[in-house]
């Protein structure tokens, strides 16, 4: 398996795998690829990495997020690994390499709304201090290369449902 950033060639793939990824999903409202191409058209899409192993099979997309008071903040989402490929890591490697990479750029932390049984192991974690528009605080999770941040996390407006449209 190979990590790399996107390619333009990649964009039509990686939005019909992220379709794919998320369509089983209960919790899936359908708008993760429209996001990813907002982000892209926004100019907010900081970090999108592929997975490719014989054909594309996963992507991790990585966007600046606010925290009052912290600088340098990044937002890790939405994430797709192919149905098949699923829970053999790699989403894990996805998000490794994503922040390396963020912390070579100078980030200061990626956050994310998540599952703790799913991102703990990689490291992130809630401290219950920061909170995203009511959702219980233990989804919301963070790792951090500095201080642990408190507050009102805020994604990039590509996030709001009414701006993600394509």
């Amino acid at each position: 398996m190979i990590i790399r950033k996107e390619e333009p060639g990649d964009i039509a793939l990686i939005r019909d795998l992220t379709e794919r990824a998320f369509a089983p999903m209960p919790y899936s409202d359908g708008t993760e690829a429209p996001i990813i191409d907002a982000l892209r058209r926004d100019g907010d899409l900081t970090l999108s990495l592929v997975a490719v192993d014989g054909g594309l099979i996963g992507h991790v997309a990585f966007s600046p997020v606010t925290i009052e008071g912290v600088r340098n903040w990044y937002g890790l989402g939405p994430i797709s690994v192919e149905l098949s490929r699923q829970k053999q890591g790699v989403g894990s490697a996805l998000v490794a390499e994503g922040l390396a990479r963020l912390r070579d750029i100078g980030a200061t932390g990626c956050a994310l709304i998540g599952r703790p049984a799913v991102y703990g192991p990689m490291g992130f974690r809630s401290n219950g201090q920061l909170s995203y528009r009511g959702v219980d605080p233990a989804i919301v999770q963070f790792i951090t290369f500095g201080d642990e941040p408190t507050g009102a996390l805020r994604f990039a407006p590509a996030f709001d449902k009414d701006t993600a449209g394509t």
